[in-house]
């Protein structure tokens, strides 16, 4: 068998953008696709396989759950949809019981891989597959603010004209509206972001802080206004996904905002939300447990109260 396998449950917009990114970056030598529809599954396999001639070795097969088979990482990016006049809790309460037929399957014939959920709303079906599967913590591993985080790094980024690989700033709590930017952490180029401003050459003509409440405005709405004009969002994602399966696969100990089970932490136990994570080949090394200032603290656990009580209306 190929190593790295990666498994890839959902051939939607995420799943496959997902997949040609990982193809691209060569960080997998067998990618497995599966789909409730098998027919679009084989396609999606084959058109990709045509680009093998382009690519570092990498085997891109088509299957059931059966053929997970052997995978160090399954990637979960299947979901329902949400239907004209259904509430969000219903939609959730929909997704889990998905869930609750897709994780015995996974854990069945791969016991041994890492999860990554990159399904809506994240945390709680994260927390639901990490309930369901009855694996390690660890083990169980969410996309989160990984993508905010990039849109705010960008966001940042842009404004200041600095590179973004340059910029390290982080969107932590829940992947959604209660998400927030952890300001005092924000860095270009370690100074931090506070400094920076002022040392700028434009800092007579901007107003600092109407400038950083637009910067995080913009995070918050991106997926929104992608959304209104294109239909969905999926490269972003696709790419971010690649950067924890490679933090994974390539044993990196790299540190990224990811969902991940918090435990005494700001007063919240037993939940998931973002926060910044070593992650290496066994899954999440440790948790970092940040300086909040009392704002982001605040911020935080208005987060984590929001998402327990949604966790508590579906059942967890």
């Amino acid at each position: 068998m190929l190593k790295p396998k990666v498994s890839i449950i959902g051939c939607g917009n995420v799943g496959m953008r997902y997949a040609y990114a990982l193809m691209i970056s060569g960080t997998a030598r067998q990618i497995t696709l599966v789909d409730y529809n098998i027919e679009k599954a084989e396609g999606e396999a084959m058109d990709l396989s045509h680009g093998a001639p382009y690519t570092n070795p990498v085997e891109i097969v088509a299957g059931t759950y059966k053929d997970v088979s052997g995978s160090d990482l399954v990637v979960i990016t299947a979901g329902k949809k949400q239907k004209p006049g259904q509430t969000r809790v219903d939609l959730l309460k929909d997704n889990i019981d998905l869930f609750r037929t897709i994780i015995p399957e996974i854990v069945k014939y791969a016991p041994n891989a890492i999860l990554l959920i990159a399904s809506n709303p994240v945390d709680i079906l994260t927390y639901a597959a990490y309930k369901i599967s009855g694996k390690k913590a660890s083990s169980v591993i969410g996309s989160g603010t990984l993508l905010d985080s990039a849109r705010f790094r960008y966001e940042i980024a842009k404004h200041c004209n600095i590179d973004p690989r340059s910029i390290h700033a982080y969107i932590l709590g829940e992947h959604g509206d209660t998400e927030f930017p952890v300001w005092s952490k924000a860095t270009v180029g370690g100074v931090n972001i506070d400094k920076y401003c002022m040392l700028c050459d434009n800092t007579d003509g901007c107003n600092h802080k109407e400038k950083l409440d637009e910067i995080f405005k913009n995070v918050k709405n991106s997926a929104y206004n992608i959304i209104e004009k294109k239909g969905e969002t999926s490269y972003g994602i696709g790419l971010a996904l690649v950067r924890i399966t490679q933090a994974l696969l390539q044993n990196e100990n790299a540190v990224l905002p990811v969902s991940v089970l918090v435990e005494d932490f700001c007063g919240i136990n037993d939940a998931y939300l973002s926060l910044p994570a070593v992650i290496n080949a066994e899954g999440i090394r440790q948790v970092q447990k940040l300086e909040f200032n009392d704002a982001e603290k605040q911020a935080f656990v208005s987060s984590a109260e929001i998402l327990k009580k949604l966790l508590k209306e579906v059942g967890f």
